[in-house]
């Protein structure tokens, strides 16, 4: 078995606790003791390895709650829908999954992804066979023919990208079957999606209380835990009285849908990453302004109510959106502690817990993953500088100098670099080029398409 102290840091334990100068030994693939009794227990053992972590954090390896892993950094659901081949997406997400590592992650969940294809690298990841973080996985996501944030793109019936559309009962009680039978960790449904030219504009609700009762029922028949995208405050209330365990976003709440979720304790994870990139950086890449106020708008818009449900004691999960090319892999993982220290006012130690131990639930680990603690997993992360100061750190590769998932040291050598396969992405051939433009007459216009159309 091997042993290891890692002595001279500063441990962030998980918990929202401060730091404090201690040691840690790992013993196989758990942690057995902490402090001077991990010091007595390791003294005078020729078969303990040592690790000087002076100077540096001691803390759980980051857990990103909402990762797709099997997407590749698609810019569109056009190029995600229409440009994936099955082998070669699995391989290109077993490419990825090394670069989550290498970025102090040491465990996600993967809500939903093409061809099913995460159950796969997650039992291969369990085999050896690729290295990776801890993966917990949905299937496809499931819609109604209503649609879901992909509009019009999405089918009537049948499969499209990383969603399963289901119509009635029976065949939503059969495909949740099928899916846990398949090893599904977690059911996703897309409660709310865009549906073009709405009169009220935004996500609509597209499932019935009574379909999503037979989604949940069915999983927690099945011990399984079943999680909700949802804008809007008729959709919280519906996943809330249908049983959901986990409510994505969770945005535009009112009072009474508030009420609910504070009432059951219900989980949310806000998943803002994606539109604080968009709204902080989009200007770097072209984004459209009015896009970039709209996400900017959403977070503004909400952050005080999920702060009061917080205050009021029902946890909050970091997610990433990590998988897109506006969230690429390896580099934002931290961003949503950065988001909920700057717009929801958390300290970093409050936020750091919502990425580790709270994070846990995601995980269907809790008790066993997200702190520093005897007889919690060795998932740990090693980090140059004191995150619970300045919680960017996290997010500077440079400074994650080690990680270990389940007591095992993991390899964070650069990766070689990698192309993307023939076909893989989405042809652009530019701007709208009239003759105007070609002689100088005109300016490119960049088109806005409508909020309702997006």
């Amino acid at each position: 078995m091997n042993t290891l102290l890692i002595r001279n840091g500063r441990v962030i334990d998980g918990t929202g606790a401060p730091p404090r100068a201690e040691s840690v030994l790992i013993e196989g693939e758990k942690i057995v003791a902490l402090g001077a009794d991990a010091d007595a227990r390791a003294q005078g053992r020729t078969n303990v390895g040592v690790l000087d972590a002076k100077g540096m954090t001691v803390m759980p390896g980051l857990i990103d709650g909402h990762c797709h892993l099997s997407f590749d950094e698609p810019n569109s659901n056009d190029e995600l829908f229409n440009h994936r081949r099955h082998a070669l997406a699995a391989i290109a997400a077993a490419y990825n999954a090394k670069k989550l590592v290498r970025a102090g992650v040491t465990g996600i969940l993967d809500p939903d992804s093409i061809f099913e294809l995460s159950i796969d690298l997650r039992d291969a990841i369990d085999a050896g066979l690729c290295e990776g973080p801890r993966v917990r996985t949905g299937s496809y996501a499931l819609w109604t023919s209503l649609g879901g944030t992909a509009g019009r793109l999405i089918p009537d019936h049948g499969i499209a990208g990383y969603g399963k559309v289901v119509s009635g009962r029976d065949e939503i009680v059969a495909e949740t079957r099928r899916q846990i039978k398949m090893g599904a960790d977690w059911i996703k449904i897309h409660v709310t999606g865009l549906v073009p030219r709405h009169p009220l504009g935004g996500e609509q609700k597209s499932w019935t209380l009574d379909e999503l009762k037979a989604v949940c029922d069915t999983a927690h028949e099945l011990g399984i835990p079943v999680q909700g995208h949802c804008r809007g405050a008729a959709s919280v209330i519906d996943c809330v009285k249908a049983g959901m365990d986990l409510i994505l976003h969770a945005t535009y709440m009112d009072e009474h849908a508030l009420e609910l979720v504070i009432d059951r304790k219900v989980p949310v994870m806000p998943v803002f990453t994606f539109q604080a990139n968009l709204a902080d950086y989009g200007a770097a890449i072209g984004a459209d302004a009015t896009v970039r106020e709209m996400f900017r708008l959403e977070i503004s818009d909400n952050a005080a109510m999920l702060r009061r449900a917080y205050d009021a004691g029902v946890p909050l999960l970091c997610g990433s959106e990590s998988g897109f090319s506006i969230t690429p892999y390896g580099d934002w993982h931290h961003r949503e502690m950065e988001v909920f220290v700057r717009d929801l006012g958390l300290t970093p130690l409050q936020a750091i817990q919502c990425a580790t131990q709270a994070n846990a639930f995601a995980m269907r680990a809790v008790g066993k993953l997200g702190e520093i603690a005897p007889g919690r997993l060795a998932d740990i992360l090693v980090v140059d500088g004191d995150p619970s100061r300045d919680i960017s750190v996290l997010g500077q590769k440079e400074r994650i100098k080690h990680v270990f998932i389940g007591g095992r040291a993991m390899d964070l050598s650069p990766l070689p670099p990698r192309k993307d396969p023939t076909g893989w992405r989405v042809v652009n051939y530019g701007a709208r080029l009239g003759w105007d433009v070609a002689h100088g007459k005109a300016e490119v216009a960049h088109e806005r398409i409508p909020d309702h159309e997006l």
